[in-house]
């Protein structure tokens, strides 16, 4: 088709995906929005330029009105009243049959944090949640078949493509390459949206990374455009915002506002909004220093903040408010190790269910049982919790920027967990797997990022370990690096070349003077 240029490997039934008419459509989504995407990324750039010459963040004083007055988003949307278990995980075949399965009420099928974007996974991606909405996805491995339970009993399929800060560099329009989010989302939506629809449901979506009101305004006309283009009603599509990014915590009424009409919540995306946190107030010394990562808590003051707010606005416009992820991973070969990862989801989806939460994420199918006792304890048969409009909540920017209120240390066994976890996970990437399991937790691009940004930061103050006193240099994260190396090289399927690479990777993102926006960006240019 005109201007547009496949440059990935063709493999078995590709072409049932990359149709000229899906090519088409995806191209005319790209053409009508690429500009304002790199509008909107500039936009960035500018507010870190600020931010790192002394400014903050606030609430924006020019839509105070937004703010003030009376409205509300959508109604709940077929398949999305009751959210009070949501599972996440990539879109291979496996995963889709057991996310589908598990007895959650939504899977967030990824094409995001927990999906590395090769070619293959992201049109293999397609391909089987289009089979799984044919219902032709059964398959063998291992001696084992899978297949899937009846389509009522399935989780309802909300897809997350990927942030508007990626690309798709095997897809290109006029020799520049497409906007990663327009590709997942464009070729889902041309295959899949009726297929939804047919089924009772609709065309679903997670939206990750914004930083602005303007980026969900640009969503929403990419929206209203894909529904004419297929004929497809206005107000079919519905979304929940992941605020995962520190300058969107401060935007969220305005969010949700710009998405009204396909709003179906937001989402407390943890992870990377303490990813977030360091690097937008990377330069700005200890005020915005975070202890090691594991030491950081959703009771931290700042953490509580972001939350409470977040379920109290939601409330107010009659939106889903979903708590975050539940990283355990719970074992059936050892009993302490599934004792204590039990033991702290609950105490996490206690506290949210508590606070007002509408349901809550979890990563493993494991956890869905533990998730869905807890929510079931406060909402009984009731679907959600928006009749909470939680208006005891008063949260101001300074309570939201509290950072340095956090309690917590740095020591030399959260420096070593930082280089080990980051190590780990992009050799994994590289390797083409997004969601990697790490010392009994799940880790994916956001806690990558949060280890590597959290060794730069630690380089660039002048930490000292409080264990040991001594001071956080690119020399000391060298050697440990070297040491942490020889550990995993001893382990059983060391793969030298693929560490070598994610080696040179992380000492880029974490030891470069220049700060590398997304750890992603880097990586996915390395990748074939």
């Amino acid at each position: 088709m005109d201007g547009v240029e496949i440059h990935g490997p063709s493999a078995d039934r590709f072409d049932e995906i990359l149709t000229p008419e899906a090519l088409a459509f995806t191209a005319a989504l790209q053409r009508e929005f690429g500009a304002r995407r790199l509008e909107l990324l500039r936009a960035r750039q500018a507010r870190q330029a600020e931010l790192s010459a002394g400014g903050t963040l606030d609430f924006l004083p020019e839509t105070r009105h937004v703010r003030e007055s009376e409205w509300r988003v959508a109604p709940p949307a077929p398949g999305l009243e009751d959210r009070r278990v949501e599972i996440t995980g990539p879109v291979d075949r496996k995963m889709t049959i057991n996310a589908l399965n598990s007895g959650a009420k939504v899977w967030l099928a990824d094409f995001e944090d927990a999906n590395a974007p090769t070619w293959e996974n992201t049109v293999n991606g397609q391909l089987n949640l289009r089979d799984a909405l044919d219902r032709t996805i059964d398959f063998s491995a291992g001696g084992k078949d899978y297949a899937l339970r009846p389509d009522e009993e399935l989780a309802t399929i909300v897809v997350r493509p990927r942030g508007w800060h990626l690309e798709e560099k095997h897809l290109t329009l006029d020799g520049e390459p497409f906007s990663g989010s327009l590709v997942d989302f464009g070729l889902y939506f041309f295959h899949s949206a009726r297929r939804q629809i047919d089924k009772g449901r609709g065309p679903y979506f997670y939206l990750p990374k914004m930083e602005s009101h303007q980026e969900a305004r640009l969503w929403n006309d990419v929206f209203v455009r894909a529904q004419e283009l297929l004929g497809i009603p206005r107000g079919t599509i519905r979304a929940t915002v992941l605020i995962e990014t520190y300058p969107a915590a401060f935007e969220m009424e305005e969010i949700l506002y710009e998405l009204r009409e396909h709003s179906a919540g937001l989402n407390a995306g943890r992870w990377d909004y303490l990813f977030s946190v360091i690097k937008k107030f990377r330069t700005r010394g200890r005020e915005f220093l975070l202890p090691e990562r594991n030491a950081v808590t959703m009771t931290a003051p700042f953490m509580r903040s972001y939350t409470e707010l977040l379920v109290s606005t939601c409330h107010r416009r009659g939106a889903h408010a979903i708590g975050g992820m539940a990283a355990f991973i719970p074992s059936r070969r050892d009993p302490e190790v599934n004792r204590v990862a039990l033991e702290k989801v609950t105490a996490d989806k206690t506290r949210e269910s508590g606070d007002g939460f509408d349901g809550s994420w979890v990563a493993h199918p494991d956890l869905v049982p533990v998730c869905r006792e807890v929510f079931d304890s406060v909402l009984g048969e009731r679907p959600n919790q928006l009749d909470r409009l939680r208006e005891d909540v008063s949260v101001s920017a300074a309570d939201l920027l509290a950072v340095s209120k956090t309690p917590g240390e740095i020591t030399e066994a959260g420096l070593r967990n930082n280089v080990d976890v980051a190590l780990r996970y992009l050799a994994a990437w590289m390797g083409g797997q997004g969601a990697v399991a790490i010392h009994n937790l799940m880790e994916d691009a956001a806690t990558a990022e949060i280890s590597r940004s959290q060794v730069w930061q630690w380089i660039h103050n002048d930490i000292r370990l409080a264990d040991t006193g001594a001071q956080v240099t690119k020399e000391l994260v060298e050697r440990i690096i070297e040491e942490e190396l020889a550990g995993i090289a001893a382990q059983p399927g060391y793969d030298a070349e693929r560490y070598a690479q994610a080696t040179a990777l992380f000492k880029e993102v974490a030891l470069d003077d220049d700060f590398a926006e997304f750890l992603t960006l880097p990586a996915y240019a390395r990748m074939p």
